[in-house]
């Protein structure tokens, strides 16, 4: 996961993640969410299969090695050195699975046209206003047609860090303690199925929102128009 520093918040996201990438994936370890966790490991791949996918904000490759096992190609991109360095640590077969360290709001035309796109827990992290920055971006590595999904998290009492504070455009954040100590405020959205529908009314030819105890799932098809910011 990782963020331009084109804001104070982004700049702070990035930092936050550089500094928790060892232990990143511990996230994963909750018992609650298991169930859920097993389900979306078989079934974004399956979604994906045979598909030249390109993915955003990678992290340390945890949803990358589950898509190596159904796409034909998968690009994993993310910003920050320190989670790439993890995910390049994975084995995962070079034929199949390649790294970049691009930023995912100017992704390069030498990247190249995909027919599937990811980003896992990458959509609650945009601020409101550059949700069309981003779907600018990655558009243009698109091919008309292409699927993209995007996975990310419930807001759930109990399971989900507080929400700390709200700003003047509805972004919401949380304060995180990482292991060394340290305390660090994270922008954090929650959109429900309308928001996202509004979202990707640009650029979307279908969409689906499927929900799950701790996680939703968006689907959409890339209609091959172009979105403004």
């Amino acid at each position: 996961m990782s963020l331009e520093a084109d804001s104070p918040a982004e700049a702070a996201m990035h930092s936050y993640y550089a500094a928790r990438a060892r232990e990143y994936e511990q996230i994963y370890l909750k018992p609650e969410r298991q169930s859920d966790l097993r389900h979306l490991e078989q079934e974004i791949p399956w979604e994906l299969a045979g598909r030249q996918v390109l993915e955003i904000a990678c992290g340390t490759g945890y949803w990358t090695q589950f898509l190596a096992q159904q796409v034909a190609g998968v690009l994993a991109t993310d910003l920050t050195t320190e989670t790439l360095k993890v995910a390049r640590t994975k084995a995962l077969d070079p034929a199949v699975v390649r790294f970049a360290q691009v930023d995912a709001f100017a992704l390069p035309p030498s990247l190249g046209l995909f027919d599937g796109a990811f980003a896992g827990f990458w959509w609650s992290h945009l601020a409101f206003d550059r949700v069309d920055a981003f779907l600018a971006s990655l558009t243009a590595c698109l091919k008309p047609g292409a699927k993209v999904l995007l996975l990310d998290n419930r807001y759930v009492p109990g399971s989900s860090t507080p929400i700390s504070r709200q700003d003047a455009q509805g972004n919401t954040f949380q304060m995180r303690t990482l292991q060394d100590g340290s305390r660090h405020e994270v922008l954090k959205n929650f959109p429900d199925e309308h928001r996202l529908m509004q979202q990707l009314g640009q650029v979307a030819r279908t969409v689906e929102f499927r929900q799950y105890d701790f996680y939703w799932l968006g689907v959409w098809e890339y209609s091959g128009a172009v979105t403004t910011s």
